[in-house]
């Protein structure tokens, strides 16, 4: 059972690095500092949006508007964040 929540653990690393990569290449395309036409960085922005996205949205929906600051990124990581600390400090102690 524990190798089991070990692997949860490395996943939600994984998808908070996910998060990060997206929020940096979003900042990158919004500025003109990468090109969207080039197939390589729509390829790697396509993938990012369609594995970040199905949680960012239910978090968008419920957040107010505030303007061009989209902080749903830092709520959805801080959410992870939570989630692991329970798993390492009640779940995984409990299982023998």
């Amino acid at each position: 059972m524990r190798a089991v929540l070990d692997i949860v653990l490395i996943v939600l690393d994984l998808y908070v690095w996910l998060l990060i990569a997206s929020a940096i290449l979003s900042w990158l395309i919004a500025f003109n500092v990468v090109n969207t036409r080039n197939q390589f960085v729509s390829a790697v922005a396509e993938f990012l949006y369609r594995i970040t996205e199905p949680l960012l949205a239910p978090i968008r929906s419920i957040m107010p508007n505030l303007g061009g600051l989209d902080i749903s990124p830092i709520i959805l990581i801080l959410i992870i964040m939570f989630l692991q600390r329970v798993i390492q400090y009640y779940i995984y102690p409990a299982v023998f």
